[in-house]
């Protein structure tokens, strides 16, 4: 089985983490020896690499072409034109992709299917792909792509089109499934394939071990934030939140553009001198922050199926979370922690308090993530894309 991944969702050198849970889905699934993929993965066009010009610098400095783990990885180039950008996304992003799907052709890679992750514009352009390719694909929503853009009425009347279109649709947690049905899919296309986990990578180290490894004071208590330094992450509450619970130190793990709003919210409310700034870390050093912190807090205001949480419970790290989307179909246990009352200060204090006169153990929070392994949703997605193939050959 040949698949063609098609995302602007997947890491790359230049941007080593940003979608990389398409890329493990991805690499799953090559694990049973039962498919062949190719990823394009489309960047917009710019033409300047100095670091001053921040993300559009790196699309510029993204490789046309480069190999991860074993997997041939395509960057072509689309225009992305200010303000108008949103609506003509897809078609830019499917013209710009092309020539470099029609070359793969010729050098012998013929898809059986495109799969496409995230809705808009990545599964509209996939659904152009298809038509002009004529191939069968899937389109997997992952958060914002249904949970936010949808409000807008071309994008959403392209995203149902797009879903008519598709062979299915597959939703990394059941609540965006249930969006998508209720703007008005098909619900027999609709499937929930939920990530997974890397339970060999993300494995509990012990505490003590993991804080003098990583430089930090053992007797302290700690709760990690980790994700993308932008709102809708919400750091803010996590720093907010320590003014009610003296003696707790925050620890940050990420990158992005509030990280000075953020610094000096952190100097403002006097918490400056409890708060680290770890950077972004590498996956593969992840699970070492995750052990040394007591407690993982998630105060995201939109998520589709939020990774972290489950990185962290694998390591025995139990999680304070927001009750958005799937992630109640994560925090679904005693064992994995708490959702928040609401998405504020006060309340995120007040789960950290409740959580530690029931702190879950650390074998328990470890067991709960077991129950998130990759093996389900890799025979999902086999059996779904066997069933595609039968059906484009039966209507060939």
């Amino acid at each position: 089985m040949k698949v063609l991944l098609f995302s602007s969702l997947y890491p790359s050198a230049v941007r080593p983490i940003h979608g990389i849970f398409v890329e493990t889905r991805l690499r799953e699934l090559l694990k049973t020896g039962q498919v062949q993929a190719k990823v394009v993965a489309p960047v917009p066009w710019f033409p300047f690499k100095a670091k001053r010009f921040g993300e559009y610098a790196q699309f510029a400095a993204t490789p046309r072409f480069e190999t991860r783990n074993g997997v041939e990885v395509h960057h072509p180039r689309y225009l992305l034109l200010p303000k108008v950008g949103m609506n003509l996304a897809p078609y830019a992003m499917a013209l710009g992709a092309l020539r470099t799907v029609r070359r793969l052709q010729r050098e012998g890679f013929d898809p059986d299917l495109i799969d496409a992750h995230y809705y808009y514009p990545d599964g509209v352009a996939a659904g152009l792909l298809a038509k002009w390719l004529g191939k069968p694909f899937v389109v997997t929503a992952r958060g914002t792509d249904l949970n936010l853009i949808p409000q807008y009425p071309l994008p959403r009347k392209l995203i149902l089109e797009t879903a008519a279109q598709a062979s299915a649709s597959i939703g990394v947690c059941q609540a965006l499934m249930d969006t998508l049905g209720e703007l008005g899919a098909e619900r027999s296309k609709l499937h929930t394939l939920r990530n997974g986990v890397d339970l060999e990578r993300f494995v509990p180290e012990d505490r003590a071990q993991a804080r003098q490894r990583l430089g930090l004071p053992v007797d302290r208590r700690y709760l990690l934030s980790v994700g993308h330094l932008v709102e809708r992450k919400g750091h803010h509450i996590a720093i907010e939140a320590l003014s009610h619970l003296p003696g707790v130190t925050l620890l940050i793990a990420g990158g992005g553009p509030e990280e000075g709003a953020l610094k000096a919210l952190a100097k403002r409310l006097g918490v400056a001198d409890r708060v680290r700034w770890v950077g972004v870390v590498p996956q593969t050093d992840l699970k070492w922050w995750y052990s040394a912190a007591d407690v993982l807090a998630l105060c995201s205001s939109r998520e589709g199926w939020a990774n972290v949480l489950l990185e962290a419970m694998a390591c025995g790290t139990p999680v304070l979370a927001t009750n958005i989307w799937g992630t109640p179909e994560v925090v679904s246990t005693p064992a994995a922690g708490l959702l928040l009352a609401r998405r504020d200060a006060p309340a995120l204090a007040a789960a950290w308090v409740h959580l530690h006169t029931q702190l879950p153990n650390r074998e328990d929070t470890r067991a709960h993530a077991e129950t998130f392994s990759w093996d389900a949703t890799t025979q999902g997605q086999l059996s779904l894309f066997a069933e595609v193939m039968g059906q484009a050959k039966g209507a060939a």
